[in-house]
């Protein structure tokens, strides 16, 4: 009796909100910031994609291994995948899933800048802005303060599209709500010269206006020439896309970037694999990598990686420097909000592996070796 109460107040707790969902999507569906699946000439290169098949594309490598959750997740009810995720933006979760306080900040004027300078300011989870060789480049940008109804932390979203200069390349890795922001990108459409993204993302983008020419769309393993010594190639991950209940349309993309003096991996979301290995030794070294630290959970392997994952993900693309993204802004999945970073700065100590953490808005040098402030520490402290 006392199993069967437990397993109805389970599903109680867990249908609701997928019913919630459902309906959200079902009516959002025809809102334009949902974007439009690839058609026509796009939809035929799609087809005749290699990495496309059974009507959606496969990432073409073995996935990581999934294990079975550990007695520790299971006792912190941190096993559950989506289901688990959707009960806690519905209903809450741990305390420690948010931030008790405001994430504190050091706003760059991007405007002030000399764009010779190369520098990197990051914008909370996954945006950055990045100067290097005299070209300005940001980076999978979310400044409408959500991702689909999931809202950031406070204090994490301090910039918006017109504290954003004219750009060289606006990058989008992916079409997932935490990465493609409707308003964000469509109020940049004007001041962005190129745009680069993976096969089949330009579909959304046109919907929203941008000109065709004006996107570089690049199937895995493409490479583009960029002009002025700038290259870059699109790389696969094991994650997923898909901005509604339609998955795996449009590619997911990581891209190494080649620039006159600079060689940097530009890391999308994605779990931990052989795949890394192999970019290091065909297109290391790098100068610096971005890689992904947060939103995981056991389930989620296959799309995600551990704090630990990353640190050796860093050191397998033969990375100088490492720059930590995906955290710090929204509750994507059941950890502690900190536990990301905290976790790979000790690891990054144990192994000496260069972290770069910097509080959001602030300006990290290309070319100087600091020391970053642990932000995170004492936030939640009363």
């Amino acid at each position: 009796m006392a199993l069967f109460m437990k397993v109805k107040k389970r599903i109680m707790l867990i249908v609701p909100g997928i019913i919630f969902t459902v309906i959200i999507i079902t009516i959002a569906s025809s809102c334009r910031s949902f974007g439009k699946l690839p058609s026509g000439e796009r939809l035929e290169r799609i087809e005749n994609s290699p990495y496309y098949t059974d009507g959606s594309f496969h990432y073409p490598g073995p996935l990581p291994v999934r294990p079975e959750p550990s007695a520790e997740e299971k006792s912190k009810k941190r096993y559950g995948g989506m289901f688990g995720v959707l009960k806690r933006i519905l209903f809450g979760g741990d305390k420690r899933e948010k931030p008790s306080l405001p994430l504190p900040s050091s706003k760059t004027d991007l405007f002030a800048l000399d764009r010779n300078d190369n520098l990197i300011v990051w914008m909370g989870h996954s945006s950055y802005y990045m100067q290097v060789d005299g070209k300005r480049f940001l980076v999978d940008p979310v400044f409408s303060g959500k991702a689909l109804v999931v809202k950031a932390f406070k204090g994490s979203d301090i910039y918006e599209p017109a504290d954003i200069p004219p750009l060289d390349f606006l990058v989008i890795s992916h079409d997932h709500w935490d990465h493609l922001d409707y308003k964000t990108v469509t109020a940049l459409q004007d001041q962005s010269a190129k745009v680069i993204t993976g096969l089949g993302t330009a579909s959304h983008l046109e919907y929203w206006g941008f000109k065709k020419e004006n996107i570089i769309e690049l199937e895995w393993n493409e490479t583009a020439d960029l002009g002025g010594g700038f290259s870059t190639t699109a790389i696969a991950t094991p994650h997923f896309s898909g901005r509604a209940l339609t998955r795996n349309k449009t590619q997911w993309s990581a891209f190494v970037l080649k620039t006159p003096s600079r060689n940097i991996y530009i890391g999308g979301d994605g779990g931990y694999a052989d795949f890394f290995t192999d970019v290091g030794s065909r297109y290391g070294p790098f100068d610096l990598a971005f890689l992904e630290c947060g939103q995981y959970n056991e389930q989620w392997r296959n799309s995600h990686m551990f704090p630990e994952d990353t640190a050796q993900a860093s050191i397998d693309l033969k990375a100088k420097k490492l720059f930590a993204v995906h955290y710090a802004k929204f509750v994507l999945s059941t950890h502690a909000w900190d536990e990301p970073i905290t976790r790979l700065r000790a690891i990054c100590d144990e192994r000496n592996i260069t972290l770069i953490h910097p509080l959001i808005g602030a300006r990290v040098n290309f070319d100087k070796d600091e020391i970053y402030p642990r932000w995170w520490e004492g936030i939640d402290q009363p």
